[in-house]
């Protein structure tokens, strides 16, 4: 009788593996869509001569940055290509992901700014390089990161 009692204890124990192995599907799926490019990065603080006078912790989508946020400034060109507003992006050499918060002038291409609450310091000790970053490809329609928008752009070539 003792071991009837324990009967669930197999299935569940069978569902709870096929769980984590869905869950590893999937991981994998998004992998997949990751796209990886090289881009300039610099480094940026909530400082008036550095941004907005006035309120420099605001950033021009609206959201107010808090020093040690992981948050980014991309140029325009990459906002066109697909790395908008609230994307999460990984940072070679830099542990966590970034979201996407902050928007450069337009002169800018191809590049980030890193910001780096009010660290000054730190901020220049970055400094400029070359770093490689990864972020989800989405489908949208206008995305040219997405299937649908590759498609586009070598159609136009």
């Amino acid at each position: 009788m003792k071991f009837k009692k324990h009967n669930y204890l197999i299935p569940l124990l069978i569902l709870s593996l096929a769980i984590l192995l869905l869950g590893c599907a999937e991981t994998k799926e998004q992998q997949k869509k990751m796209t990886t490019m090289t881009v300039t990065a610099t480094a940026y603080n909530s400082v008036e001569h550095q941004t907005k006078r006035g309120n420099p912790s605001l950033a021009a989508w609206g959201d107010i940055l808090e020093p040690g946020e992981r948050a980014i400034a991309v140029s325009r060109d990459l906002i066109k290509m697909g790395l908008d507003h609230n994307e999460e992006i990984e940072i070679d050499g830099l542990p966590g992901t970034y979201i996407v918060k902050d928007k450069m002038n337009k002169r800018w291409n191809k590049k980030v700014d890193i910001y780096m609450g009010l660290d000054e310091d730190a901020a220049r000790e970055w400094g400029k390089q070359q770093i490689e970053i990864r972020f989800n490809k989405r489908d949208r329609p206008d995305d040219k990161f997405s299937e649908n928008g590759l498609e586009k752009t070598k159609n136009h070539k």
